[in-house]
């Protein structure tokens, strides 16, 4: 499960993805620098032929090399998500993950639409298989929003064929085919005119993602006059009524039921509380300026973003990505605030009352940097931002009922 959305304006675009994950896998956000070929490289189940590699910021499950989200060094954003299709994920061996996509299109492409063709080729080169899941047989076939400065892609997947269409002024996925006949790209093996509608699985329900993209949809369409990053985590921190409701108490109730869901489906919302199941685990935002003397900016909240800080980072920068995004232990710390807001609904009004503030001085802070534009005061901001962070987490630590 996940919930990707972007709003494409004339001086940037905004991205946010939330990532849903089993409940108790860590996720981590780490920066890696270019590099060049070096003969082959592996993927999650794959050795395939290395390439030169883009600069990149990306978040991943600590057991996965591929990325649930990131950016790169040209401004591009790619977030995927699970989709139910026609073609079985357990008949096709193991191969490409939707995450080793995401990472391999974020590392060899400057724009969306050479996102695209990169991601395409790999695909039917090497095809997607394998479980997406640690510890059970969870095989996927995914879509992806592809965006850059200027405009992006829905790039949707079943196997090794595929449909594309250009996101215009905004767009948001979940965990459904969204496609019909609107495509403009796709693989040979789909005819003019036909839907990609067709390939989405009849007996799994597309209210596991309606809900949620009618909050994603919603936030879309106000605009890129309207919206600002700020917007965008009050969407990803969505549970049904408002960003501030107790999480897993909202969504409403739908037939069939999925296993593994409850037959009220709580928690299904964009900030994802479905109970010893699947939890979001990690959520970026990202704004990618057109004018490059303009950053380019992004906010990583680890676990829950309900719970969690959107800690600012500075990706154009060298030293510009706090280094404790990647430490798994400052994830389990969001993760315990999790576990708490799930067993008392009235924790996360407490949570909140301690990282909010800490997280409005951190952005007003990352503002007033952005304006001056100086490396060194970015730098030294990043080297910092985390300790009223972990301040924070200290203070909620003691104040949490021991059993």
């Amino acid at each position: 499960m996940c919930d990707t959305l972007c709003v494409v304006g004339t001086e940037r675009t905004l991205f946010a993805k939330n990532s849903d994950r089993p409940v108790a896998e860590a996720q981590v956000v780490e920066a890696y620098g270019a590099r060049v070929a070096d003969g082959s490289l592996r993927t999650q189940y794959l050795a395939i032929d290395d390439a030169d590699a883009f600069a990149i910021v990306g978040s991943r499950p600590t057991w996965l090399r591929g990325f649930e989200h990131g950016v790169n060094e040209h401004r591009l954003a790619i977030g995927n998500e699970k989709i139910w299709t026609v073609d079985d994920p357990h008949a096709v061996p193991a191969a490409l993950l939707g995450m080793d996509l995401v990472r391999l299109g974020l590392e060899r492409a400057r724009t969306a639409d050479e996102a695209v063709t990169v991601i395409t080729e790999l695909l039917a080169r090497h095809g997607q298989g394998g479980s997406g899941e640690p510890d059970a047989d969870e095989p996927y076939f995914s879509s992806f929003l592809i965006a850059d400065p200027r405009g992006g892609w829905i790039l949707e997947t079943s196997n090794r064929t595929w449909a594309a269409r250009p996101i215009d002024a905004g767009a948001s996925i979940s965990n459904r085919i969204s496609l019909g006949t609107d495509w403009t790209r796709a693989s040979a093996d789909v005819a003019p005119g036909r839907s990609f509608d067709d390939w989405r699985a009849p007996d799994v329900p597309t209210g596991i993602a309606d809900p949620r993209l009618a909050q994603t949809r919603a936030c879309v369409a106000r605009g890129a006059v309207q919206l600002g990053p700020a917007d965008l985590a009050a969407t990803m921190r969505e549970h049904g009524t408002g960003p501030w409701g107790a999480p897993g108490t909202d969504a409403a109730a739908v037939e069939p039921v999925p296993q593994g869901i409850d037959a009220d489906w709580k928690g299904m919302s964009v900030c994802m509380h479905l109970r010893d199941y699947q939890c979001t685990q990690a959520s970026m935002i990202a704004e990618l300026p057109r004018d490059d003397d303009v950053p380019m900016r992004t906010w990583h909240a680890l676990g829950a973003p309900c719970v969690s800080v959107y800690v600012p980072a500075f990706p154009d920068v060298a030293g510009g990505v706090p280094v404790e995004l990647a430490d798994p232990d400052r994830w389990q710390a969001f993760d315990a605030l999790r576990i708490r807001a799930e067993q008392d609904p009235d924790a996360l009004a407490l949570i909140r009352a301690v990282t909010a503030p800490v997280e409005a001085e951190l952005w007003d802070e990352a503002d007033d940097l952005a304006d001056s534009g100086d490396p060194d005061l970015i730098r030294a901001f990043v080297a910092g931002a985390f300790a009223p962070v972990d301040r924070a987490l200290a203070r909620l630590a003691a104040l949490t009922p021991t059993a």
